[in-house]
């Protein structure tokens, strides 16, 4: 009987695979050509012109849901205009942060701050006030006389955090040129969620979204053409079943017309494949790829979760179908267990509604006759998830 792990390493030598460029699966990947794009494409171009003629363009907010091309759009022009200004006298630096990814102001504002040159000596990392991070990073692209153009990705990541802390960031920028004598400061904003400015400050509003473009959905259809564009070039020839493509298109135009996630699926389940040493990929590793898919992005939510966060979900998960109430009771107990100080119950109740957001946790309002309403949460995923996840975690593993 073979050694399975001799098995899977032979496989690998013996260049026995269905994938042959694995990069063009990424979602980094910025093809030559971005299909049904043309329309979003000319409209990046044209709001951002104004470089080409050494003037600071208009600021821009771009829209639209996950997968809808936003990103590819935005980094492919950006390119574009950088090749053409590398040899121009109007110095122009063309910065990307995902809000998401950085999870404070202070991490956006260092992360900006680093890509326009400024050392850890200059910026250090940690320990400095956010308005004197602003003003280091102002007085580096006064001195240089820079033009920069600084894209938010999931800027409404930004706006949330903005809310939580109090500080407006968002103002400081899109007001960033009154305090500028020479370069200029762009921003670009790009956003999954259509509704992001009305949680905004009306000054903000009118500042940042001097142009805006929505993206809207691919269809099945359209999921299908750019699916096979990138099959053709990652897959070995007549190595994807036409029904696990057609079944790729449908599972993720069915949902919103994530081009993205058709694309993450057809990866995942021709590593299945592989791993299975199958010649081709079928509808079975589709389907297999998207409960793969599923668990992993439940897991990875759970895990980014901070510990009190963490103990709210372990005390829905001990009081299921509890009220606002019972639960609170339920993490002050943990909190004990575990030897940290509880939060009130008023921020716990805003943890719940925050958490139900994620889709992790659901509540409903139930009526309890003469004593009012009271809302009820559980899981909407499985304990065993839960356990699973939070078993790492060395605080939680007596609890978990």
């Amino acid at each position: 009987m073979s050694d399975p792990i001799d098995r899977l390493l032979d496989a690998a030598e013996s260049g026995k695979s269905i994938i042959k460029n694995r990069e063009i699966l990424h979602f980094t990947y910025i093809p030559k050509t971005i299909q049904h794009r043309n329309t979003e494409q000319e409209q990046v171009t044209q709001s951002l012109l104004p470089i080409l003629k050494q003037s600071r363009p208009s600021n821009l907010l771009v829209y639209g849901k996950p997968g809808t091309g936003k990103t590819l759009v935005v980094k492919k022009v950006i390119s574009k205009i950088q090749e053409r200004v590398e040899k121009s006298n109007f110095p122009i630096k063309l910065i990307y942060s995902n809000a998401k990814k950085e999870t404070t102001l202070y991490g956006l504002l260092v992360s900006f701050g680093r890509q326009l040159g400024l050392s850890d000596k200059e910026l250090p990392s940690t320990g400095l006030a956010i308005s004197e991070v602003f003003k280091r990073i102002l007085n580096n692209i006064d001195q240089e006389k820079t033009n920069v153009v600084f894209v938010i990705d999931e800027i409404d990541y930004l706006a949330e955090l903005v809310s939580k802390t109090g500080k407006d960031i968002l103002y400081q920028l899109t007001r960033a040129n009154e305090n500028l004598n020479s370069g200029s400061l762009t921003l670009i904003g790009i956003s999954n969620d259509l509704t992001f400015k009305e949680k905004l400050d009306p000054r903000v509003i009118s500042s940042l979204g001097e142009e805006e473009i929505v993206f809207t959905n691919y269809d099945v259809e359209q999921i299908k053409k750019i699916l096979e564009e990138r099959i053709s070039e990652a897959f070995e020839a007549e190595s994807v079943d036409e029904s696990a493509l057609n079944l790729c298109a449908a599972l993720a135009g069915g949902e919103h017309g994530d081009a993205r996630r058709a694309i993450d699926l057809i990866r995942v389940a021709g590593e299945l494949a592989e791993r299975q040493q199958s010649d081709k990929v079928t509808e079975t590793h589709v389907r297999d790829a998207s409960q793969k898919i599923e668990e992993n992005k439940e897991e990875t939510s759970l895990k980014s979760y901070p510990l009190h966060e963490k103990l709210v979900i372990l005390a829905i998960m001990k009081a299921n179908g509890s009220s606002t109430g019972e639960i609170y009771s339920s993490y002050k107990n943990l909190c004990k267990v575990v030897g940290r100080d509880e939060l009130t119950q008023r921020r716990i109740t805003q943890m719940l509604s925050e958490i139900e957001l994620s889709g992790i946790i659901s509540g409903r309002l139930v009526h309890q006759g003469i004593h009012g309403r009271t809302k009820k949460y559980k899981l909407t995923i499985s304990s065993e998830m839960v356990k699973k996840t939070f078993k790492d975690d060395l605080t939680l593993q007596d609890i978990v």
